[in-house]
This record gives C-alpha cells, sequence and structure tokens, in this order.
C-alpha cells in the first residue's frame, strides 16, 4: 500500500472515529434534551392510568357482564397463556430478558438493513409508545425524536417495573379493535373463551396483530391474519418454543373465529339487571364516603371496580329462558286477538278518543333513529339557523307542530297554556317565530320533509324485526310505520325473584329483549289490581281479630259520604270483575281466591279508614306516603286500594310479599353486597334491612289464606313446594300480575303493553292467571327439577307451636259460631222470661 493511499485510510478512520464519538455525543445530547421534554413525569411512570373495565359477578363469582368504556381487563403475569408469552417473545422481542429497554444489537441491524429484516422496537419500547408517545409522527425529524422519548421511557421503565410486569402491562395496554383492548377481552371476543384456553395457533394470531391489527384482523382480513400467524408460527419454531412438526401441522388448521361475539351491553345474562345496577352504583359513587383515597370519585367505566351482586346466575338463565316461553305464548295470543284489527284505530268504546293514540304513534316516529337521521340529514342547518335566530325557543318536533298548529287554528296556545302543557312564555316565542320573516321558508321546509318522511315510512323495505326465534331477531319486509307498529304492539314483562330471609334479588328479568327494548320494568310504576288485596286481609285479620273462616255475602257494598273516615265525596259502590253478585256467602279463603271485590270492599268498610292498610304497606317496604308527580300519595287515601288502584313496582310487591315467606319479618330487597376497587381495598358493603310487621302466628294465618289461593290452580299441583299467591288484573286487562312465593323464594310478574291500548279484549285472556301466572309455576318447577339450582321444595313454611289464636277449621268455626248463636239466643229467651216473671210478681203485689 502507498503511502498516499495509507495517509487517506488513517484519514477515514480518523473521520470516523471523530464520527463515532460525535454521534455518542450527540446522542447523550440528544438524551438530555429528551428528559427535559414534555414527558411523564416519575408518578405517571409508577403509576400508568389503564382505563379499566368494572366487572360485576353474580353469587357463585362467577362474570355477568362489564362496565367499561374500553373493554379491558387486567391480568396479572402469572395468569397469562404460556402460549402467548412464547409467541410474543419469539415474534416481537426474543432478546426482551437480555436487555434493559433499547435492544442495541436489534436497532444496529434496523440502522443497517433500514428496517428491512424487522424494526428495532422492544416490547418496552412498544409499551412506551403505547401509552406514552402514542401520536403518529408525520416527518422523519418528528419520527427520529419520538424514537428518542421512546428510549428514554423504555429505559426508565426498566428501572421500576420487573420483565413480567412489563410484559402484563403490554398484553393488557394493546388495542385489538372490535371493542377489545387487552389480551382477556381479545380472546373472549374473537375466539369466545378465557385467555388461558387459547391454543398456540390462537395465540400467534394475536400476537401476529400487534405488527397492524387492522390489516392483520382475522374478522376482517382472515387471509392477511392467516399468513401474519405463519410468521409468529415460524418464529415460535426457531427460537424452540414448538417443533417444525408442529408449526406444519398448526399452519394447516384454518383460523376458526365462528364465536366471533363483539361485546356489548345487551349482551348475555341479565342485561336489564346490569343496566340498572349501573345507574344505582353510578348514584352511590356521588357520595363522598365512597371517594377513592385522593379524594375524587370512582368512575364504573374506567377505574376497574369490582362490584358483587346476589343474582344466581343460573337462576337468571332459567328465569330468562322460561320468560321467553312463556312470553311467546302471551304474544302468539295476543296477535290472534287482533288479527286484522289495528290497536291505533279500533274502538273499545263510542266514547273513545283515538287522537291520543294518534299522538302516541306520531311521537314513535319521532323518536324512531330513520326519522332522525332524516331530520339532520334534510333540516339540520335550518335548524340550527332558526335555533341562533331565536335562542329562546326550542324547535323540537312537539315545538313545531304547536306552531303549525296555532297558525291553522289560532287560539290552540290559549288554551294549552290553559291546561298547563306549557307556559306563557313559550307561547310568547312560538307567536315571535310565526310572525317572523324566516318562519315561511322553514314552514315550506318542513312540510316538504313531512311528506318524504310519510313517502319513507310507508314504503316496505328489508329489515329484521324482534321475534320469539332463535337470535331473537328475523328478516322481513315491511314499511317503517308498520315496524314501529309491530315492535310497540310486543307485550312486555317484568319479574323480580328474591331470597325472603335476606332480601338477596336472585333473578331480574326487566322486558323481552334488550336490544330491542330498552326500558326496564322492574321499577316502573304499573297499577297493581288484586295482588294489593292481600294487604287488604292481612290488615283485617291482624288488626281486626277476623278469622279467615268469617263469612261475607257477595252483594253490592256501599261507602258513601260519611262513613267511617273515609271522607268520600259521592257514594262508592264497586262491582266485581264480571259485574255479577251471586249472593252466595264467602269465607276469606274462598274470597281471595275467587278474587270477589265486594269482600274487599266489605272488609275495608268494616275497617273504617285507610290508615290500618296504608299504615301496613309501609311497614312491607311500599312508601305508601310518599307523593307522586301530581301531588297525591303513591297508595292514595281512598278506598279504592282495596282492589288494587295504587300503582307500584316490581320491586316493592317482590318486596312486600317477603313479609309472608319470612315468617312476617319484611326483607328489603337488595342486589349488591359490596364493591371494591381494583387492587381489593372494600369500597361498598351492603347492610340487610328487615322489619318484623306480623307475629308468627299472625303471619301463619296469612300463609294459609294465601296458600289456598292457588292450590289446586292450573300448574300448581305438579309443584312440590309449598306456595302461596295473588293475581291481578287491573281494569281493560290493561296489567297482569301474579306474585307468588315459595319459603325459598318470592317472585312478583308483571306482563302488559308499553301503551293502555295494547292489551287484550276479554277477560279470557286478560286477566294475571293467564298474562303472569304460568311463568312463576313452570319457573318454580324448573328450579325443583335440578339439584344445581340449589332450590329446596321440602322446605315448609314456620308454623308456631300451639294455638294460633285464630281459628283457621272453618267446619269448627261454623260450629263455634252455631253455639255462640245459640247461647246469645237462650241469653235472650232467659231475659224475657225474667222480665214477665217480674212483671207477674208487680201485679200481685199491686
Amino acid at each position: 500500500m502507498s503511502e498516499a493511499r495509507s495517509a487517506l485510510f488513517s484519514k477515514i478512520i480518523r473521520l470516523l472515529w471523530v464520527l463515532f464519538v460525535l454521534g455518542i455525543i450527540a446522542t447523550l445530547l440528544l438524551f438530555v434534551l429528551v428528559s427535559k421534554s414534555d414527558l411523564p413525569d416519575l408518578t405517571e411512570l409508577e403509576n400508568p392510568e389503564y382505563e379499566l373495565a368494572t366487572p360485576v359477578y353474580a353469587d357463585d363469582n362467577r362474570e355477568l357482564g362489564r362496565f367499561y368504556r374500553f373493554n379491558r381487563v387486567p391480568l396479572s403475569y402469572e395468569e397469562i397463556s404460556p402460549n402467548v408469552v412464547n409467541a410474543l417473545l419469539a415474534t416481537e422481542d426474543i432478546r426482551f430478558h437480555k436487555h434493559s429497554g433499547i435492544d442495541a444489537r436489534g436497532t444496529m441491524r434496523a440502522v443497517a438493513y433500514l428496517g428491512r429484516r424487522g424494526g428495532a422496537s422492544t416490547i418496552t419500547q412498544q409499551l412506551s409508545k403505547q401509552m406514552f408517545t402514542g401520536v403518529k409522527a408525520s416527518n422523519f425529524i418528528e419520527r427520529v425524536w419520538q424514537k428518542f422519548k421512546e428510549w428514554y421511557i423504555s429505559v426508565q421503565m426498566e428501572k421500576r417495573y420487573t420483565k413480567e410486569e412489563i410484559m402484563a402491562m403490554y398484553l393488557n395496554k394493546f388495542d385489538y379493535l372490535h371493542g377489545a383492548v387487552g389480551l382477556q377481552a381479545a380472546a373472549e371476543t374473537y375466539f369466545g373463551k378465557q385467555q388461558q384456553d387459547l391454543t398456540i395457533e390462537e395465540a400467534a394470531v394475536l400476537v401476529g396483530m400487534f405488527k397492524n391489527p387492522n390489516r392483520l384482523n382475522p374478522k376482517s382480513h382472515p387471509n392477511d391474519s392467516r399468513k401474519r400467524r405463519s410468521v409468529v408460527l415460524s418464529q415460535m419454531a426457531k427460537y424452540e418454543y414448538i417443533n417444525e412438526v408442529e408449526r406444519d401441522s398448526l399452519n394447516e388448521i384454518d383460523i376458526d373465529i365462528s364465536s366471533f361475539k363483539r361485546d356489548h351491553h345487551s349482551a348475555g345474562p341479565a342485561p336489564y339487571f346490569r343496566q340498572e345496577l349501573a345507574k344505582w352504583v353510578k348514584n352511590l359513587l356521588k357520595d363522598k364516603q365512597y371517594y377513592k383515597p385522593d379524594g375524587t370519585p370512582y368512575d364504573i367505566y374506567t377505574d376497574g371496580l369490582k362490584i358483587y351482586t346476589t343474582l344466581n346466575y343460573d337462576m337468571q338463565i332459567a328465569a330468562e329462558e322460561e320468560m321467553a316461553k312463556h312470553m311467546k305464548n302471551v304474544q302468539e295470543t295476543y296477535f290472534k286477538v287482533w288479527k286484522k284489527r289495528d290497536p291505533w284505530k279500533y274502538k273499545f268504546d263510542p266514547e273513545d278518543n283515538l287522537e291520543i293514540r294518534e299522538a302516541g304513534l306520531q311521537r314513535l316516529i319521532y323518536g324512531s333513529e330513520r326519522y332522525q337521521s332524516m331530520k339532520e340529514a334534510a333540516l339540520g342547518d335550518a335548524l340550527a339557523a332558526m335555533g341562533q335566530k331565536f335562542d329562546d325557543v326550542r324547535f323540537r318536533d312537539i315545538d313545531i307542530d304547536r306552531m303549525l298548529e296555532e297558525e291553522a287554528k289560532p287560539g290552540s296556545l290559549r288554551k294549552l297554556i290553559a291546561k298547563d302543557y306549557i307556559s306563557k312564555k313559550m307561547a310568547a316565542g312560538y307567536d315571535k317565530v310565526i310572525k317572523s320573516s324566516e318562519w315561511a321558508d322553514f314552514k315550506s321546509a318542513w312540510n316538504d320533509f313531512q311528506k318524504r318522511v310519510d313517502q319513507v315510512f310507508n314504503t316496505p323495505v328489508k329489515m329484521k324485526v324482534f321475534d320469539y326465534v332463535d337470535g331473537w331477531e328475523r328478516e322481513t319486509t315491511m314499511t317503517p310505520l308498520d315496524s314501529l307498529k309491530y315492535h310497540r304492539q310486543i307485550l312486555q314483562f317484568g319479574s323480580l325473584s328474591v331470597e325472603p330471609t335476606t332480601g338477596h334479588i336472585k333473578t331480574w328479568v326487566g322486558g323481552v329483549n334488550h336490544k330491542y327494548f330498552k326500558f326496564d320494568h322492574i321499577n316502573s310504576n304499573r297499577q297493581v289490581g288484586s295482588t294489593f288485596k292481600p294487604f287488604v286481609y292481612s290488615a283485617a285479620i291482624t288488626m281486626k281479630g277476623m278469622s279467615p273462616c268469617f263469612q261475607i255475602q257477595d252483594i253490592p257494598y256501599t261507602i258513601a259520604p260519611g262513613d267511617g273516615s273515609f271522607y268520600v265525596a259521592e257514594p262508592w259502590t264497586p262491582s266485581n270483575s264480571d259485574g255479577e253478585y251471586t249472593g252466595e256467602y264467602f269465607d276469606m279463603y274462598r274470597g281471595l281466591k275467587k278474587s270477589k271485590n265486594t269482600v274487599s270492599v266489605y272488609l275495608m268498610k268494616e275497617m273504617g279508614n285507610t290508615e290500618l292498610v296504608r299504615d301496613l304497606v309501609n311497614n312491607m317496604g311500599i312508601d305508601a306516603y310518599a307523593k307522586r308527580a301530581d301531588g297525591n300519595f303513591r297508595v292514595p287515601d281512598a278506598p279504592s286500594i282495596c282492589l288494587g288502584s295504587a300503582d307500584l313496582s316490581v320491586m316493592e310487591m317482590a318486596g312486600a310479599y317477603t313479609t309472608f315467606a319470612n315468617n312476617g319479618v319484611y326483607s328489603e330487597p337488595l342486589f349488591v353486597t359490596r364493591i371494591t376497587d381494583k387492587d381489593g381495598r372494600v369500597v361498598y358493603n351492603a347492610v340487610e334491612k328487615e322489619n318484623t310487621v306480623f307475629s308468627p302466628e299472625n303471619n301463619y294465618v296469612l300463609v294459609d289464606l294465601l296458600s289456598k289461593a292457588v292450590e289446586g290452580t292450573t300448574g300448581f299441583w305438579e309443584m312440590k313446594s309449598s306456595a302461596g299467591g295473588k293475581t291481578g288484573t287491573t281494569n281493560d286487562y290493561v296489567d297482569g300480575w301474579f306474585v307468588g312465593f315459595t319459603p325459598e323464594l318470592v317472585v312478583a310478574t308483571w306482563v302488559g303493553g308499553e301503551d293502555p291500548w295494547i292489551r287484550f279484549l276479554s277477560i279470557q285472556n286478560g286477566q294475571g292467571a293467564r298474562m303472569a301466572k304460568p311463568f312463576f309455576a313452570n319457573f318454580i318447577k324448573r328450579l325443583e327439577s335440578d339439584p344445581r339450582y340449589g332450590f329446596n321444595p321440602e322446605k315448609t313454611f314456620y308454623k308456631p307451636p300451639g294455638n294460633l289464636g285464630i281459628e283457621l277449621d272453618c267446619e269448627k268455626y261454623a260450629k263455634f259460631i252455631q253455639q255462640v248463636d245459640v247461647d246469645e239466643v237462650d241469653a235472650a229467651l232467659g231475659n224475657d222470661e225474667e222480665d214477665d216473671l217480674m212483671d207477674e210478681l208487680d201485679f200481685e203485689e199491686q
């Protein structure tokens, strides 16, 4: 080598050394600059924020569902499937346990090959990017800067966490799309199983998604996902987690996502319960006594709380299945009754006001998603402009209808003011709009839009509708208007079962299908009908000392002005449900079983006021003195309560009937036993509440009365359990009830339509005995049939030893009454004879 070439070579070597040293210095300077930039502080690094789902557990700790913004369930390293760990290390970071957050060898390779032979990001760096630097860089400089930030954060994280903790955080944080965040949610969503049960090839699919969860998604891009799985399996074979024979055989297996199910809040057991639970827990956590240690409130969607409930998982499934069977039959009967009839046009009597029903149907149209999307597209800008111009006026559909009505029929607004439907201020706002220069153009656009709505809602289209079939829906062709009518005619259901000794709610079925019908019917108020009569009988027996064998004639009874302390304004003489009177004498057993209104009215009249009954139900968990929105008592201060005129909830009725099943002690229904935070710290502990209402002796008399009310009736002769209960049917067959109980369980059930005109036309089909009672009998029989429910059909109601103080044997009672009558006659005759004798003596003396 010549001296010139040697000198050149030496210069190049020195230059390279200089560049190398400068590179190191520049790198160190960059690290210093990065450390001074906008980075997470030590607290953030040591306590990275996760948005964790809140699981809801049944009474055996099986999961009922979750509340979440991101469906993420945290896993510890020990819980993670080894198949996932091996696939992750082989594919993403084989030297994970050897580096300190930055893989120098991988980085050099990536630089040398410009990334063509794999990236240089370690698992720690990928976690850093996910948690702190996730914003996508737009140019080379930003990418370099971001990479340095990732390096710095990774080194800091490696100082603060073990390798196992870092891997667990990475798998918990990754978004697999389709609502699945974290490994556990991904396993459930894509493969319908727990992550610890993932096979090697399934684990390879999920790990393969780390490169690009969208393009390599097995749901949306199955071919690309399979190719990426092959790469992962090859890497696992390369690093001897599997052998080549296993790799080849696993590559032949198709990706099976037949169990794919995107989680949504309507899926899984007890959707209505979980919906109402979320409301209850959010309200509870507003109380400062349940705040976090740092003084801020918990968020059920992000803080990873654990909610432990009283629901029994298996019983809940059974209740939902029995509901579906029962309501399918009820619905089929309903549609047969209404075949070739339209509930929105059918006149139940000549005085019917069909305008109310037409207005109800119009509200359904206005509230539909189809209408709202059409409205936004056609009138969004016009409504925004009108709202800006008239900022004190609302432009809801009902407001626009009122303005159109006023223009067509001047004075309409005055009538609405007189009825307190609108205020004078609202009317003035409407008037201002009508008189404005903008009104004519807006009205024209509105009318054009309504013509389009009429056309769309009366044009048949293909759609899915609810039905009692597999999957709960079927495809059909009908107009959107007919679809609204069809779904509005689906009868609804509400049923709650409560363990009477504890008040623990075991099942909660708030409707027939949560996907189509969101409204829960457990806490909504409906007229209870004859299910209220047992409270009247209870008051008469326990407070007036009446025997259930007491005879009452089936004739009209009137409570008139001046009678007792009823303070009625006019005579009240209700009839029996069939409008007939037999004139026969009914003891209380038969009177309750036949649900004779005359017997209940007689008892109410004998008590002389409503307070005895209202105070009684108040002690049984029904707040009789609470006020409704209209200012009246929820349990009216009127004798009509004896026939069930009060509007109460399924929850209240189930709670009240626990008194009968629990030896006279009311148990307040509860559904949450405790709530803990993600670390297991107790946030809330429930306290069971009870109240003694009846003595054991009196309660047994009432249980005997209610048991005989169902004895020998349809469905009950096949039951093994001791049981009692009462049906309820409201005016015009709008509501059908049955509240039944055994020593083990109280079940309150309501069935009815969302509108009062969605009902049966006769007592034959519209009574509680048809609409609600069969569910109770079938549900209890199912619980009796399988030991997994833990239901004991051999348990009987407690009967106190000794004399009850009230005669239950009606033959003995009749003989006793006859003897009392004879004695009274003899006593009366004896007194008369004595008077005659004295008269004779007086005459003789005179």
